[in-house]
């Protein structure tokens, strides 16, 4: 079978950290240099949300080797650049730099996996840096909003119920003491991996991970596996969010499969064609032709626990979300009556081969997207995608549209000014 992946190489240490090297032979000399824990806000317990991300913020305070502030002007002394993300399944910490710095950038993540001291007076700034982003990011941008109590609404008992930047009176409450306990539970060697991606070999990358990596000890057991399972909906959910906002505002979300099932490729497909590019149907009906909307996206959210495929959409002044609402909901009718072009199928095939084909020239994007795979323990996916998405047939993507897009399986929030200036009870 083949595709356009580059052959990776990878190893254990004895501590259980696992090491993922993916030479580039590209001349130049550039190496992405990154650190996956197998930790997201899945990983959280209600009352305790956000802590996966406020540690991200926390591991570039001080070590016992560095002051706070210090990693990162280490980083720029080199001309390296370092940033970092939290997600529902794994924390991501990467630094990109010339590939003769790869061994500065490792003896860097090793003495924050190791040796980070995590102080309560580095930790109080910090958390109301946490909360400002909270209140910029969610509270006070309706569309971030709206989202959030998606999440809230679609998932009830799994922790994809909140989003990893946290609850508020989480964020307001937590203490060093549980931030401490977190990191010394999640970021051990045996919970972490290290990908290498870029224009160096094999051999110097193994040797200098191991050098600096091989003596740091696992400290405690991690909990068993989030064993959580989301029930099946037994019904529509619709909820009104009251905000002030100058224009009403509309999320779908229906759920689905998780990131390792056969149906991903079509639902995936099936997002492209809503709503990937000025020729989507949804930007030719809702935003050119009827004018309902300033802008509409679907995401496929292929997660390690079952996903969500989610309509967001914000609509024109005067507009009502309902109206748009019927719109989606007429179009995806069509689409489960097999009114897809051979001529859609062929540009969601090329576009979607392109893209994947540009992510795989940077060393940061190779190790981004090998490392999503491996950090929620399944690399098949990534290897199949290709054939997979060439062997695509429309009735594939009927069938999902039909399988998933139903009712019974919907969560829709309409985000709108209250009028009346109370509570409505409808």
């Amino acid at each position: 079978m083949s595709n356009s992946l580059p052959k990776y190489f990878t190893k254990t240490l004895d501590n259980g950290l696992q090491i993922v090297v993916i030479p580039m032979k590209n001349d130049t000399k550039v190496v992405s240099t990154d650190i996956f824990y197998k930790v997201g806000s899945r990983n959280e317990v209600m009352g305790k949300s956000g802590i996966a991300h406020m540690l991200e913020h926390l591991n570039f305070k001080s070590t016992k080797n560095l002051k706070a502030g210090e990693f990162d002007e280490i980083v720029k002394g080199f001309g390296g650049v370092n940033n970092a993300s939290t997600s529902f399944d794994f924390t991501h910490y990467y630094i990109k730099s010339s590939s003769k710095n790869m061994g500065k950038s490792l003896k860097l993540f090793a003495d924050l996996m190791e040796n980070l001291t995590l102080k309560d007076k580095e930790f109080q700034p910090e958390r109301d840096v946490v909360a400002e982003e909270r209140r910029w990011r969610t509270d006070n941008n309706p569309m971030g909003y709206l989202q959030y109590r998606l999440f809230n609404n679609a998932y009830i008992y799994h922790p994809y119920h909140w989003t990893p930047i946290g609850f508020t009176d989480d964020i307001k409450n937590w203490t060093i003491k549980d931030i401490r306990d977190f990191h010394s539970t999640y970021y051990q060697p045996k919970n972490a991996i290290v990908v290498i991606s870029g224009d160096i070999s094999k051999d110097d990358a193994f040797k200098l991970v191991k050098k600096y990596f091989k003596d740091i000890k696992n400290k405690k057991d991690i909990p068993a596996k989030v064993y959580t399972v989301e029930p099946k909906q037994d019904g529509a959910k619709r909820i009104i969010i009251n905000r002030d906002s100058q224009v009403q505002m509309l999320a779908m979300a229906y759920h689905i499969p998780n990131f390792e099932n056969k149906d991903q490729i079509a639902l995936s497909a099936l997002s492209e064609l809503l709503s990937s590019g000025k020729s989507s149907l949804l930007q030719k009906r809702l935003v050119d032709e009827k004018r309902l909307v300033n802008s509409v996206y679907v995401y496929n959210i292929e997660l390690k626990d079952p996903g969500l495929f989610m309509f967001m959409a914000s609509c024109n002044e005067g507009v009502k979300a309902q109206d748009v609402e019927k719109e989606i909901l007429e179009i995806i009718k069509e689409i489960k009556e097999g009114k897809i072009s051979q001529e859609d199928l062929e540009k969601i095939k090329i576009n979607t081969k392109a893209d994947f084909i540009f992510s795989l020239e940077s060393s940061s994007s190779v190790a981004s997207l090998y490392g999503s795979y491996f950090v929620k323990d399944n690399i098949k996916p990534l290897f199949s995608y290709e054939e997979n998405i060439q062997n695509l047939k429309i009735k594939d993507i009927v069938k999902v549209a039909k399988k998933y897009l139903q009712e019974d399986n919907s969560t829709t929030l309409i985000l709108r000014k209250d009028e009346k200036g109370g509570l409505q009870d409808k």
